[in-house]
C-alpha cells in the first residue's frame, strides 16, 4: 500500500465465503466475457481478503462520537456538525491519531 492506512480490518477468512463473494461479484462466465470475468473474480477475491482499512474503521468510530455531540454550543468547541465534509475530515484526523498511538512505545 502506498499510504499508511494501518493495514486491514475484518478480512474474510473462510475460503468458501471468499469464493462465494467473488463469484457473486464477478458474475457468471460466458464465452464473451470469460477473460474479463476471470479478472473480476480475482479482483473480488483480493477485495474480500483485504477487508477494510484500519484507518477507515477508526475514522468511522470517531465519526460516531463527533456526530453524537453537536459541537456548536458557543463554548469554543472544536467542530461543527453543520459541515459534513469538515466533520468527515476530522474523523480521519482522529483515525490517523489512533494509528499513530498504536506504534508509540
Amino acid at each position: 500500500m502506498s499510504k499508511n492506512d494501518g493495514g486491514t480490518a475484518f478480512p474474510m477468512q473462510d475460503p468458501q465465503a471468499i469464493h462465494a463473494y467473488a463469484i457473486a461479484k464477478a458474475g457468471a462466465p460466458t464465452e464473451e466475457n470469460v477473460h474479463t470475468q476471470e479478472k473480476d473474480y480475482l479482483a473480488a477475491r483480493a477485495e474480500a481478503v483485504s477487508g477494510m482499512a484500519l484507518l477507515d474503521y477508526f475514522a468511522a468510530k470517531a465519526l460516531v462520537g463527533l456526530l453524537s455531540w453537536p459541537g456548536d454550543d458557543g463554548c469554543g468547541s472544536y467542530h461543527s456538525n453543520s459541515d459534513p465534509a469538515h466533520t468527515a475530515s476530522m474523523a480521519y484526523e482522529y483515525g490517523k491519531a489512533m494509528l499513530a498511538a498504536r506504534v508509540k512505545p
